[in-house]
């Protein structure tokens, strides 16, 4: 499986509101060393800036977006956009073959795609079912379980942040949609 994205979930997870490493290692779920790693090149690309505010106990760090970052979301959300709803297409046309080389080779941008509420993971279940494939061929072992994160609350992050009334986008172990996966034993 090629490299998952990390960077725009890292965006996705600020623009949500995780504003310091630990909040956005628990939201995303990357390892301390990567995420460190990762927020220092996006700072070095001016993507992200760290800003000392004032708080209640002295001041405190927080990473913003910059304009540069928000762009660079906003850009790459398109694009994830545009590869889902292809996808969609070509599941709706009925040709295996053609969904499954084209998931093949955007692969790995699904967890983004989860991350930032694009994906609709009852479509993309129906999607595997239809090709007769397992979620797990697609999904990284790291959002596939539940890890136990109480943090649920996030938003959709989509067209310009409207609520899509659900949660759906950060938390990949969870969702409160009430829905029957129909069979598929995942945490989704």
């Amino acid at each position: 499986m090629d490299e998952v994205p990390s960077d725009v979930i890292v965006f996705s997870a600020i623009e949500q509101g995780a504003k310091k490493i630990d909040k956005i290692k628990k939201k995303t779920r990357i390892d301390a060393t990567e995420l460190n790693a990762l927020l220092e090149r996006l700072e070095g690309n001016g993507f992200v800036t760290l800003v000392e505010k004032k708080g209640f106990f002295g001041p405190k760090k927080e990473l913003v977006l910059t304009e540069k970052g928000k762009k660079e979301l906003d850009e790459r959300r398109f694009e994830m956009q545009q590869n889902w709803d292809q996808m969609v297409a070509l599941w709706k046309g009925g040709d295996k073959e053609k969904l499954q080389q084209y998931m093949d080779n955007n692969s790995a941008s699904f967890p983004a795609m989860m991350f930032m509420g694009i994906m609709d993971m009852m479509m993309f279940s129906s999607m595997m079912s239809f090709m007769g494939l397992a979620m797990a061929s697609f999904i990284p072992d790291q959002y596939m379980y539940d890890t136990g994160s109480a943090d649920m609350g996030h938003d959709a992050g989509q067209d310009g942040g409207h609520d899509m009334g659900h949660d759906s986008g950060g938390d990949f172990g969870h969702t409160d949609f009430g829905h029957d996966m129909g069979g598929f034993d995942v945490n989704f």
